[in-house]
């Protein structure tokens, strides 16, 4: 059982009790007395459970109380969840017409009914409960211990971290890159294996070493594979042309924004495979994967990198290598492992064993990670101990960061001496030193952190876990707690994330285009250390074996041949809340979706994604515990039940890539309590349910979709569906939203002035997507569009804004004024004459302009000679453009050159023109045939990502040199 669970589990219980006993639902006599008294049993034994935990390690006994304890207060979760569900649906069917539904069940014998059956299930927990309590005395366990706590760092220090994450492999990595660029060797294909025990960084060495521009520059295709304990040569070969098929893809893009017209029939074969292999179809035959290998990698000069490999079977290495020796001379293997077996079974030479780091590097690691602003404290006698500390590391990069991490904060000499002579000197009596020492920064966590930690355990190795996809999993399952009324889930998730990412839990961390990380993973060590720590709490079921679960609470499958019969023995169904598929990558095989609805009703978390479903069953609405529900990738599913809105627990509803989902239930506005509603990619959906605008908690809604019909359409149709309006009330958005369908017309403009977007401060992107309108193309019609733009002005804190079909001559002057925004993107907006000035927006990273057919200038304003990315004008004291790293603009036949009153034949005064800052590393300009001028670039050899076709009149010119090449 992993720690903190029946802590926070206590905890939860309480919560649920207190307005139960201010009689919010009529209660049956004597119940209240139950209540009270679980209530102060409960605050009794939670006094003690930190302590209790702590002890659990050592004591087989404690451990058993707990267990007990912890069966017990699911129990209680699970009747006080009935009992608050009620009073909700009584509040919700409050508000509804008196149907015969609704009087039945406000009918008074219904209530007391109810009310009597769950006074029994109270009194018994309350039995059970006070039998543990009195077993507690015999323990001395000690009241009110102190949770630890994790100190919080600024957003600078986790950039400062997270951006230089490598220290002290700068002669590794040279040394791989030697043996990698090496053209002595004999064979066509080269086997290089990397051998070290665990936390060393192997799979960081290969990453530098994969990464690195020489490398990229020598071979093509680069691929990486995870291997893991499973090596399955089918699922190997299948991940490397999968990877070869999608760098196939980007390949084209680079070479041509229209490869439709210049590489139809590869293009599309190549589609038509990937859109195979992605749909996991396990029978695929080695033959067929291995068909697909030699058509793509026979001939190519390839670096494939194999990581974390422990197959000791020389038979299966030697099927794998006869698969990949077809590629051309000079191509790399480079393997990652443990165990010198496998690099003696694979390496036809030696292997690059790879050691600690030396003192010296371990050293400057560890100040990095333990002290404020990864400077040396000014107090010797912090720096004598933690050099103690380093030298018990053994030169492990993991073990530093993750004990230099656990002692950021810590200021006084008697807390680091402690944990040198107390904690740091157990470890080196353990034979694992490694697990141990991340089982004690484990043991450092408080408990909230604990029990999230663990739940990662559902994951399998090396997946990449996606941070939004991971905090709505906390949320589901009551992980998350809200500290104040004005606090939203996803806020107080991401500072959980964080807190855990400082501890090294999680590592190779991939942003978004906003700087959000967005996704991660865990080092394999780390998650051991989950399995360890959660215990039978969590488990992942495969198709291996049988699987038992008798103390399972959460589930996730692994089941890597879908076609062999799949059991599992649950003796207590009820007991499970999780149940995850597709969503970390596994598949449910013959599992159905009524069996799984029918036989776990006490589920928090049901992921039926990717399952091929065309209907959901109407029994969903039986899972009134229900948080959290993920349909996606369900392309067949045309209508959701009406019964889904009986879920009035819901949290999080996910439907992405519901292609043919036609609408959302009318009585949606039922789900009170849902934050999170992912409708991105639904194609079809037409309109928004009415009284959408009544969901005041919901902090993602990714889409709205405006309906689209003629005014008396409306009038007629008026209430079978929700208008823009509905955005009014729902001030809480976050994240992104897409507007879709936007009208051209006046009364348009009447719904965009009322979504009060200019209040929503913690929406970070704003996507608007008008109807495409080919009529208005000629000016001729009267087009509203600039009137709807200026009513849906956003918050100042939004940092992302596209528009697409936009029909408007000029755009607000609201834009500038948008000192957060990062991304801002045009498309086809044809229209377009006049854009706001942009070049003084701090935060500036991406401009894009695609499809502007009118447009003749970027910019209205006059130009501004000697103004640089490092210097100030007389009239400006803000650079030019001063973040900016993108540039595009494709496809405007009209455009002429930046500024309107610019004298662009006046070549003399080229070296005057404003610079572009250094910071920019892509540039792309197609398809603009009357460009003739553009701002100086810094340097056209440091653009990491250079296009420029279609604009034969435009000469570009370099900050520090004459005309440079287009």
């Amino acid at each position: 059982m992993a720690q903190g669970v029946a802590f926070n589990l206590a905890g939860k219980v309480l919560e649920l009790l207190s307005p139960l006993i201010r009689e919010e639902i009529k209660l049956a006599c004597g119940v209240k007395a139950d209540l009270e008294n679980l209530k102060s049993t409960v605050s009794t034994i939670k006094d003690v459970l930190l302590d209790a935990e702590k002890k659990a390690d050592d004591s087989v006994t404690v451990k058993g109380w707990l267990e007990k304890l912890k069966d017990v207060l699911h129990d209680a979760d699970d009747v006080l969840d009935d009992f608050s569900t009620e009073a909700l649906q009584r509040n919700v069917m409050a508000g509804n017409k008196m149907t015969k539904e609704v009087r039945i069940f406000f009918s008074s014998s219904n209530q007391l009914a109810f009310s009597l059956k769950m006074g029994h299930r109270i009194k018994a927990i309350r039995e059970r409960l006070d039998v543990i309590a009195n077993n507690m005395t015999r323990f001395s366990f000690i009241k009110g211990s102190i949770e630890p706590q994790v100190k919080n760092r600024d957003r600078e220090t986790y950039s400062f971290v997270l951006q230089d994450e490598v220290v002290g492999r700068e002669d590794d990595k040279q040394k791989i890159i030697e043996f990698v660029l090496d053209i002595n060797v004999e064979d066509n294909v080269s086997i290089i294996p990397i051998v070290g025990i665990g936390g060393l960084g192997k799979t960081t060495l290969a990453q530098l070493s994969y990464n690195d521009e020489n490398v990229k520059a020598h071979f093509k295709p680069k691929l990486w594979v995870c291997v893991s304990d499973n090596f399955d040569v089918k699922q190997i070969v299948k991940q490397i042309v999968t990877q070869i098929l999608e760098s196939l893809k980007e390949e084209r893009q680079e070479e041509n924004h229209d490869n439709l017209q210049n590489h139809p029939d590869e293009k599309q074969i190549a589609k038509q495979i990937l859109e195979s292999l992605k749909e996991e179809r396990h029978e695929e035959s080695l033959e067929n994967l291995q068909n697909h290998l030699r058509k793509y990698l026979n001939g190519k000069k390839y670096f494939l990198v194999l990581d974390d490999v422990w197959n000791e079977d020389k038979e299966k290495w030697l099927l794998l290598k006869n698969l990949l020796v077809g590629g051309a001379w000079g191509s790399r293997i480079l393997i990652t492992t443990r165990s010198e077996n496998v690099a003696k079974i694979t390496a036809t030479n030696s292997w690059y064993s790879l050691k600690g780091l030396p003192r010296e590097k371990a050293w400057s690691l560890f100040v990095k990670m333990a002290f404020e602003r990864g400077q040396e404290p000014k107090n010797n006698k912090i720096s004598e101990i933690g050099n103690k500390i380093v030298e018990k590391c053994d030169g492990l990069p993991l073990a530093i960061r993750t004990i230099g991490s656990l002692l950021y904060g810590k200021t006084y000499e008697n807390e680091w001496q402690s944990f040198l002579d107390n904690e740091l000197s157990k470890l080196t009596q353990q034979e694992n030193k490694i697990s141990s020492t991340l089982k004690l920064s484990y043991d450092h966590l408080p408990s909230h952190l604990k029990q999230c930690f663990a739940h990662c355990r559902l994951f399998p190795k090396d997946y990449r876990i996606d941070v939004n996809t991971l905090i709505n999993l906390w949320v589901a399952q009551g992980f998350i707690v809200l500290e104040g009324p004005r606090q939203h889930f996803v806020d107080i998730g991401r500072k959980y994330f964080m807190e855990l990412l400082w501890r090294s839990f999680f590592q190779d961390v991939e942003n978004d285009e906003l700087g959000n990380i967005e996704s991660c993973k865990m080092h394999d060590l780390m998650h051991d250390l989950a399995g360890l720590v959660s215990g039978s709490e969590n488990a992942i079921l495969n198709s291996s074996g049988e699987n038992v679960i008798e103390k399972v609470h959460h589930v996730s499958f692994d089941l890597v041949d879908s076609s062999r019969q799949f059991s599992i023995l649950i003796p207590n169904k009820r007991k499970i809340r999780t149940i995850l598929a597709a969503s970390v990558g596994g598949k449910l095989g013959n599992l159905t979706c009524d069996a799984l609805i029918s036989n776990f009703n006490y589920l928090r978390t049901l992921d039926l994604s990717e399952l091929n479903l065309h209907v959901v069953p109407h029994s969903i609405g039986e899972l009134k515990h229900l948080r959290y529900l993920d349909l996606s990738k369900n392309y067949n599913i045309e209508f959701l039940p009406n019964s889904i809105t009986k879920l009035l627990n819901l949290l999080i509803l996910k439907l992405t890539e519901c292609d043919s989902l036609k609408e959302l239930p009318q009585r949606l506005k039922n789900l009170v309590n849902l934050r999170h509603l992912d409708i991105s990619d639904c194609s079809k959906l037409t309109h928004m349910p009415l009284g959408l605008g009544n969901l005041t908690s919901l902090e993602i809604l990714t889409n709205f979709v405006v309906r689209q019909e003629d005014l008396k359409a409306k009038k007629k149709q008026g209430r079978s569906g929700g208008g823009l309006s509905e955005l009014k009330e729902l001030s809480n958005l976050g994240g992104s939203l897409w507007i879709t369908n936007l009208g051209h017309g006046e009364d348009d403009t009447v719904e965009c002035e009322a979504t009060n977007m200019k209040d929503k401060q913690h929406l970070q992107e704003m996507r608007l997507w008008w109807v495409r309108d080919d009529k208005r193309d000629d000016g001729e019609t009267e087009c509203y569009d600039e009137m709807s733009l200026e009513g849906l002005r956003p918050h100042p804190n939004l940092k992302a804004l596209k528009l697409l079909f936009y029909m408007g001559v000029r755009i607000p002057s609201w834009v500038s004024s948008l000192t957060n925004l990062v991304h801002f993107e045009l498309d086809f907006n044809r229209r377009l004459q006049h854009l706001p000035p942009l070049n003084q927006l701090p935060f500036l990273k991406s401009v894009s302009l695609w499809g502007m057919k009118a447009l003749e200038y970027i910019s209205d304003e006059g130009m501004v000679l000697g103004a640089s990315s490092s210097s100030s004008s007389s009239s400006s004291k803000t650079p030019f453009f001063p973040s900016l790293s993108a540039l595009r603009i494709l496809e405007c036949p009209e455009l002429k050159g930046w500024w309107r009153n610019s004298d662009d034949d006046n070549e003399p005064h080229h070296l005057l023109l404003p610079s572009f800052p250094p910071s920019l590393s892509e540039l792309r300009i197609w398809d603009c045939p009357n460009l003739t001028s553009m701002p100086l670039i810094p340097d056209l050899t440091s653009l990491k990502e250079k296009y420029i076709a279609g604009c034969p009149l435009l000469r570009l010119h370099e900050a520090n040199r004459e005309d440079c090449p287009k």
